[in-house]
């Protein structure tokens, strides 16, 4: 009777060694129905955008004199500015522009035919200045027109033959004119005239 009993504990105990081993490759068998081989590429790229940007140009120095006013003026008489414009962006600019306003306002500025005449004018190389003021300036380059002559205020004149890449100088010489046939009406008048030049980024494209 004790032998049979020790019999059937060792059944028992082969039984559950049993089960354990079968439970231990069913889970060793589950994990390898389950697992996949991968493989991975990686790589980064920097991006950043660029600028749009003109130097300032009210700073009263040679080749900036255009915030430089005059007064006293005469039929006939001309004032002469230079002005460097200067995309100092990193972005490539279409061409630009100019905007003129009057604060306060006079007949200077109002008369299209009698006040005020632009021009605008450009120099291979920087301006030879003398005086100062008055100021007078001669071209040691080639010269090109940027604005044919045309009354002192306008919205969004278009300018010509302006360098529009990064860091280069646009020397630029504003002639201001008083038409000699300026009446009397004109005498003891008084205009602020704010120039504003506005540079656009180039057309998008593929980068």
């Amino acid at each position: 009777m004790g032998t049979g009993h020790r019999g059937r504990r060792g059944l028992l105990t082969k039984l559950t060694l049993s089960f354990g081993l079968l439970g231990a490759a069913a889970a060793i068998m589950g994990l390898g129905a389950n697992a996949t081989f991968t493989g991975t590429a990686e790589t980064s790229g920097a991006y950043s955008s660029g600028t749009v940007a003109l130097a300032p140009i009210g700073t009263s120095a040679v080749n900036n004199r255009l915030s430089v006013g005059a007064s006293a003026l005469a039929a006939g008489d001309t004032i002469q500015r230079a002005v460097d414009l200067k995309n100092t962006g990193s972005i490539t600019l279409t061409s630009p522009t100019l905007a003129t306003a009057a604060s306060p306002s006079s007949l200077l500025d109002t008369d299209a035919t009698n006040g005020l005449q632009l021009v605008i004018e450009k120099c291979s190389v920087a301006w030879t200045e003398t005086g100062g003021p008055p100021y007078t300036y001669t071209c040691g380059g080639t010269t090109s027109t940027v604005l044919a002559s045309t009354p002192v205020i306008g919205a969004s004149y278009t300018l010509n033959n302006i360098a529009t890449t990064a860091n280069t100088d646009n020397y630029l010489r504003v002639t201001l004119t008083l038409p000699s046939a300026a009446p009397n009406s004109l005498q003891n008048q008084s205009s602020t005239i704010t120039f504003t030049f506005t540079g656009t980024q180039r057309n998008a494209q593929a980068q």
